[in-house]
């Protein structure tokens, strides 16, 4: 059940136990939450001394690392300053890349990509009026981040219509996130990854998974009894993560701390 969280800047007792785990996994969305919001996703770059945690936390070699983003894969690396490239799981589930390079996206049924081709004819309008449309492999997201509240409003109008319209619900399920809507190929989510990590680890391990947005809400409530939820944003709101820190200090506090809790000693 989603509740409101207060600031939490204690976890000693997760961190004790994090330090006597024989396997530990770290999952990490993206945008919101190791990175500010832009305007043009394009330049959201992570926090500074981020990748730097990160990649130490990798080279311990003692914590499974992956990013769980709904960005297109191929589109987030140029933004990663990493010196070695995680496990990740882009488009909501929908592709994966091992840190060995190998990457595998699943098929959409044929029903979803007609629809998703069928949105060339309309996707004009939405960017007529000021938003700008993003393909995936298994959604079309639509981003109105920055502009005017009358302008959100068009946008949203045009894509309401189409949904209607075209019965896209038959076959696509919309999802709200902060800055826009995307409409989505059924059948996986960020939780499809957690619980696929989830499933190859074994129950001891320690796993903790940060996000922001309403589309990790699922990923949230999959981890419950088996880890621990963070939510990662500039102001809290109704989770089913357990915790609350504040970007970008509270984050990188709970990074080193993660780190030091692997040492081997």
């Amino acid at each position: 059940m989603a509740r409101t969280l207060p600031q939490h800047n204690g976890f000693n007792g997760f961190f004790q136990t994090l330090r006597a785990a024989s396997e530990s996994a770290l999952l990490l969305d993206y945008d919101g939450t190791l990175a500010p919001f832009q305007v043009d996703p394009r330049t959201a770059l992570p926090y500074p001394g981020v990748c730097e945690l990160i990649d130490r936390i990798i080279d311990q070699g003692r914590t499974r690392v992956v990013l769980v983003t709904g960005r297109w894969i191929k589109d987030l690396l140029p933004l990663l300053k990493l010196a070695r490239i995680p496990e990740i799981w882009g488009s909501h589930g929908w592709e994966q890349l091992q840190p060995d390079g190998e990457y595998q996206t699943a098929s959409i049924s044929e029903a979803a990509l007609r629809s998703l081709v069928n949105a060339d004819g309309w996707t004009g309008r939405v960017e007529a009026a000021g938003g700008r449309c993003e393909y995936k492999p298994a959604g079309l997201a639509i981003h109105w981040r920055g502009m005017a509240a009358d302008q959100i409003v068009a946008i949203r109008a045009v894509v309401l219509e189409q949904w209607r319209c075209l019965h896209l619900d038959e076959h696509l399920h919309w999802h709200d996130f902060d800055g826009g809507i995307e409409l989505r190929a059924p059948g996986r989510t960020k939780a499809y990854a957690l619980q696929t990590v989830l499933a190859e680890m074994n129950p001891q391990t320690a796993i903790a998974y940060l996000g922001d947005d309403e589309t990790d809400e699922d990923a949230f409530r999959a981890l419950q009894g088996r880890g621990m939820g963070i939510l990662v944003r500039p102001q809290p709101r109704p989770s089913n993560a357990r915790h609350w820190l504040q970007p970008p200090h509270a984050l990188l506090e709970f990074l080193q701390q993660w780190h030091q809790a692997r040492v081997i000693t």
